[in-house]
């Protein structure tokens, strides 16, 4: 990390424009509009997070998680400033990052009471472990050792989970889709999934996290994202069962409480511009898709989803905060800034 930039005061750098655009207007067609299914339904917030995109410019928002202060961290692909950090109303306390131009996948784990963030980077086809302002720690490159790779190009980690122990897995969505099981200290102990179309391999091994609902049982989630399939699999990297999501491109699943709440990059047929917000029960049986069509199953097999209300733009992740709030943050989609829905 090269720098890091406070805040400063001045009118223009909390002066909310969203993509050059005037954000009193963006709000205007969702006013009222309550989005979402059953228990879990949301009013919609568009300016969440807008800032002057001169001085806090955004690309793709990749990825958002809240840290134990309960700021919010989103992650863009911008050099300028790769990781900006809100208040939970949108309020703009820092910036920092230069060095991340595929700045992709952020995860927090709490390490020795610290808050720790692991950052894949796809244009530098590695894992960069930082403390919480930055400051590296550790790098995973690309896994020459698991004989799965030529060249570090073809190494794309999109994603990681971090275990209780330490563990790291990284899942390599873009790339061979394989997923790589390390220790803490960086040790490569096991490789498992490749592309296919079988139930022990992926087509876009997007994101994976602990699924750490059974307590004594915890397990790995990864989402095969072209299949519109959820997979779980044992620590050890041994196939267990798949949810299908047909229409739901869905990109990492979040644990929180009960549920699994999955950004959902396209809808339908996979059509540019379309996405919604998936939410999963403890059965990994979707419950409400938050801009989507409402979730009905027919003899245990869900219908094909598909967008119907144009709040979303490409939906990438989504963080949930202690109130059941989200926050979303989406992928080519006009350097906008992310949204909020408050739970109603």
């Amino acid at each position: 990390m090269k720098r890091r930039n406070f805040i400063q005061h001045t009118a223009l750098a909390t002066t909310g424009i969203l993509a050059g655009m005037p954000v009193l207007n963006a709000m205007a067609p969702y006013k009222d509009l309550v989005i979402g299914h059953g228990s879990h339904q949301y009013k919609i917030d568009m300016n969440w997070g807008a800032l002057n995109s001169e001085f806090y410019p955004v690309n793709d928002c990749h990825e958002m998680v809240q840290d134990s202060k309960g700021r919010i961290l989103l992650l863009t692909n911008h050099t300028k400033n790769n990781v900006i950090v809100y208040d939970t109303s949108g309020k703009l306390i820092e910036v920092w990052g230069t060095d991340y131009p595929g700045a992709h996948g952020l995860t927090l784990h709490v390490e020795n009471g610290e808050d720790i963030l692991y950052i894949s980077d796809n244009a530098r086809h590695e894992v960069i472990k930082t403390t919480i302002d930055g400051k590296v720690i550790q790098v995973f490159e690309y896994p020459k050792e698991s004989g799965k790779y030529n060249t570090k190009e073809s190494y794309i980690p999109t994603e990681t989970a971090i275990a209780e122990n330490g563990d790291v897995y990284i899942a390599d969505g873009y790339g061979e889709q394989y997923i790589m099981h390390y220790n803490a200290k960086g040790e490569l102990l096991n490789t498992f999934g490749g592309k296919g179309q079988e139930d022990t391999k992926f087509n876009n091994a997007h994101g994976i996290c602990i699924d750490t609902r059974n307590a004594t049982d915890p397990t790995l989630l990864i989402t095969a994202r072209q299949q519109n399939k959820l997979k779980r699999f044992s620590m050890e990297g041994e196939f267990i069962e798949s949810s299908d999501l047909p229409g739901a491109y869905i990109c990492r699943p979040v644990i929180h409480g009960t549920h699994v709440y999955l950004a959902t990059i396209w809808s339908g047929d996979g059509s540019e511009g379309t996405g919604f917000i998936s939410i999963l029960d403890q059965d990994n049986k979707l419950v409400s898709a938050p801009g989507g069509s409402i979730p009905t199953y027919n003899e245990n097999v869900l219908d094909p989803m598909y967008q119907t209300v144009k709040v979303f733009h490409h939906p990438h992740d989504v963080c949930v905060d202690e109130d059941e709030n989200l926050y979303v943050a989406q992928w080519n989609s006009g350097k906008t800034y992310p949204i909020k829905l408050f739970r109603v």
